[in-house]
């Protein structure tokens, strides 16, 4: 982890949450790189899907690589997903490094089944980690950041960056816990942009592709590298890049966005948009005027097709 020469991140301080493996390992390695003081959070449990004793070894290992670059870092061990152990969380960087300057969201668990096959308890621990884990983490923080514009601070500095997925773009059939869960966190995240633009604070959320523990099967026999000296181009190191541009003062104008970042590529994605817009001829809609207007406009699609973009996911295999 070699530092940039001025880096733009000095003096900031940062939580990543589920930073122990994959994707959040590679976000904290790369705040820290650029300069950023951080709170390694990750529960270390050895199970995707949240099974298996916790372990604060994956946390303390970051955390450890960091400081052995000559980074600062500090590792947590806790369940964000608790509202308590979210507070603490958040509390840790303010003890540690004076305030907090950066939030970035990661941690999950997946617990795929169909929706017909589902049991209550896939569906509530999916949304748990997930969707509350990052509300969790955001309330602690903004709270933070409010308290101190409302003190008098001038200038206060404030990132979030929220994970969400292209399952929630384009639908995955087998994850409708997770689909609905990374829906509801860019709903969050536009929320809380809004909300704390005023303070000096800024939120957005990536839909990363990367090949890590959560999403070995899914990219199994999906552009691997090539050669022996190529980086997977479904590398967490393609993703974490713009998760520190984010967090840096280059990106103050960036409120509220969705960006897909993998292998090289970042798109952002623009709000949906009306694709077809149909009036009644009446007062009000029957029936047989509806049936006139919209079956015609959906004749002839493909059977399946959803509402979102199909390009947005461009998979191929390589």
């Amino acid at each position: 982890m070699s530092l940039p020469t001025s880096p733009p991140l000095e003096g900031l301080s940062a939580i990543v949450t589920g930073a122990g493996r994959g994707l959040g390992r590679a976000e904290a390695l790369e705040l820290a790189r650029l300069g950023a003081a951080v709170v390694v959070n990750d529960y270390g449990q050895p199970g995707r899907d949240g099974s298996g004793a916790a372990s604060a070894a994956p946390a303390e290992e970051v955390a450890a690589e960091i400081r052995a670059a000559g980074g600062r870092a500090v590792a947590h061990l806790g369940d964000v997903a608790d509202f308590e152990t979210a507070r603490g969380l958040v509390d840790l960087a303010v003890a540690e490094f004076g305030m907090l300057d950066v939030l970035v969201n990661n941690a999950g668990i997946l617990r795929d089944r169909m929706v017909f096959s589902m049991s209550e308890d896939e569906w509530d621990s999916v949304i748990r980690v997930h969707l509350k884990g990052h509300f969790n983490t955001t309330h602690f923080a903004a709270a933070h950041w409010r308290a101190r514009a409302k003190a008098g601070e001038t200038g206060v500095y404030g990132r979030i960056v929220n994970t969400s997925s292209e399952a929630f773009l384009a639908g995955s059939a087998g994850q409708p816990n997770y689909a609905a869960a990374k829906g509801g966190i860019v709903g969050l995240t536009t929320s809380t942009a809004l909300a704390l633009a005023k303070y000096g604070v800024t939120a957005n959320a990536i839909c990363p592709r990367a090949r890590t523990r959560m999403t070995e099967d899914v990219f199994a026999g999906f552009g691997h590298p090539t050669a022996e000296d190529e980086l997977d181009p479904l590398s967490p190191e393609h993703v974490a890049p713009l998760v520190g541009y984010l967090a840096s003062p280059a990106a103050a104008g960036v409120n509220g966005q969705l960006l897909v970042v993998h292998g090289g590529m970042v798109a952002v994605v623009d709000r949906p948009r009306v694709a077809a817009k149909f009036d009644t001829a009446k007062d009000v809609f029957t029936y047989e005027e509806l049936d006139g207007l919209l079956t015609p406009h959906y004749a002839g699609r493909p059977a399946g097709e959803t509402f979102a973009a199909a390009e947005v996911l461009g998979l191929k295999k390589g």
